[in-house]
């Protein structure tokens, strides 16, 4: 029982994350904005998306019965901003959340503490997605730290904006909140 709400509770999880991701992505306005870095250390939008994709799709490939870190995987390519559109990156987001979430609709209550591999790490299933979870929850704040600094004053909140917390109690901040 409790394995069967492990799951649908980590689904639903990633299914709200990728919504705060995406949230981000409808606010901007153009493709130079998923290529801003802040500095030259910093990751872009792109970059983000590559990387989560390319960590999806490595990872959750054959997610039972191979290695997680694929041999056709390009990690240090995932960092480097190739230009493309928002589309493409767009195009490329949804084939990793598409594997993705493939796999993790497909595994059942008996496959938690069996063992996959990462890196040559053995790990249970149950331990390897509470590892993704905090990895993706990672780069996905990222991804809404960066779109709202691009947007700056035009950001629409994805939460409870500060100095609104009265009005979200009384329930009036919701009724103004359109989607």
């Amino acid at each position: 029982m409790i394995e069967k709400h492990f799951l649908e509770n980590t689904i639903g999880v990633f299914n709200n994350y990728r919504a705060l991701a995406e949230k981000s992505f409808s606010q901007l306005d153009n493709d130079k904005d998923f290529h801003f870095a802040p500095d030259p250390e910093a990751n872009s939008l792109a970059q983000l998306i590559k990387h989560m994709s390319g960590n999806m799709i490595s990872r959750w490939t054959d997610f039972l019965t191979t290695d997680g870190e694929k041999p056709t995987r390009n990690r240090d390519g995932e960092f480097i901003d190739d230009h493309k559109t928002r589309i493409e990156l767009i195009q490329e987001w949804d084939k990793g959340w598409e594997v993705f979430m493939h796999t993790l609709n497909s595994l059942t209550e008996n496959d938690l503490m069996k063992t996959v591999t990462i890196r040559g790490e053995g790990l249970t299933v149950l331990q390897a997605l509470n590892r993704q979870t905090a990895h993706y929850a990672y780069h996905i704040g990222q991804i809404v730290y960066l779109a709202k600094h691009i947007k700056s004053n035009e950001w629409k909140s994805l939460s409870i904006p500060k100095n609104k917390s009265a009005e979200h109690l009384k329930g009036s901040y919701l009724d103004n909140i359109k989607p």
